[in-house]
């Protein structure tokens, strides 16, 4: 647990949620501020900052719940399909790793969500691979 942290918090019991996932490694809890009803977020009990620092351990059971947690909002709420996002340091509003899922139904207002668009100039896409590749072989 780290101090100030509102998801440890959260967490620990000391600030309320209403948690919809509660296992031995990993919660998951409605976002107070939710893009649409029954927004969720995942995070690990153990304070873990961003997704690169999550213990191998951690890996299979977080994206395993996030499966669960999709097909969920479909199922519980009737939604049509999921939003599933997360952000790393950038845009994370809470220093404690969580994964989002936004239940969607086609119309629900949602447009062109935070992605501005960008083009690569001649022979860019490559070298940003290439670069990409290398960084994965490090």
């Amino acid at each position: 647990m780290a101090d100030g942290c509102v998801f440890c918090s959260i967490i620990a019991g000391d600030t309320p949620a209403d948690f919809v996932l509660d296992e031995p490694d990993l919660v998951g809890f409605l976002d107070a501020r939710p893009v649409f009803k029954g927004h969720v977020l995942l995070a690990p009990r153990e304070h873990v900052v961003t997704l690169p620092d999550l213990p191998a351990r951690l890996r299979d059971p977080f994206l395993e719940a996030a499966q669960r947690l999709a097909r969920a909002v479909v199922d519980g709420l009737g939604a049509q399909g999921s939003f599933v996002a997360m952000n790393n340091v950038v845009s994370q509003s809470v220093p404690h790793l969580h994964l989002h899922v936004v239940p969607r139904t086609k119309g629900d207002g949602l447009r062109g969500f935070f992605w501005p668009r960008t083009k690569y100039a001649e022979r860019e896409a490559g070298e940003y691979a290439a670069r990409l590749r290398e960084a994965l072989l490090a």
